[in-house]
């Protein structure tokens, strides 16, 4: 299979890889849209983000604690939610925001799967 570089993906599509490289929270995405994405509705990204987890690049998790080795707690992303769930949790515009509280546990967070690394950068 061949992948494209990722200077041959739109600016959109590249937000979300490079928020799936970051393992950052969903709203992370935000930072890396170009205009008019960027004040637009949530609704608009999901067309953009779909075709990216359904090519296998991206899978969309939800974050889970995790206790490192030295006894540390952390989190890190779950396991992927089914694709049939997707839609209606990314039409939940509060999916799309940084939680009030800061806390980040139960979050949406994008990851590349293994073919997603495999993209030359």
């Amino acid at each position: 299979m061949s992948y494209p570089a990722t200077d041959e993906l739109s600016s959109e599509e590249r937000a979300f890889m490079i928020n799936a490289t970051e393992i950052d929270i969903l709203p992370g995405v935000w930072g890396d849209l170009d205009e008019p994405l960027r004040s637009g509705p949530a609704s608009d990204l999901t067309p953009i983000l779909m075709p990216l987890v359904d090519r296998g690049w991206i899978e969309v998790c939800r974050v889970i604690p995790w206790t490192a080795p030295d006894g540390e707690a952390g989190f890190q992303p779950g396991p992927p939610i089914p694709k049939q769930d997707l839609p209606a949790l990314l039409a939940d515009a509060e999916n799309w925001e940084y939680p009030q509280s800061g806390e980040w546990f139960g979050c949406l967070t994008l990851v590349l799967t293994e073919a997603g690394r495999g993209i030359p950068r």
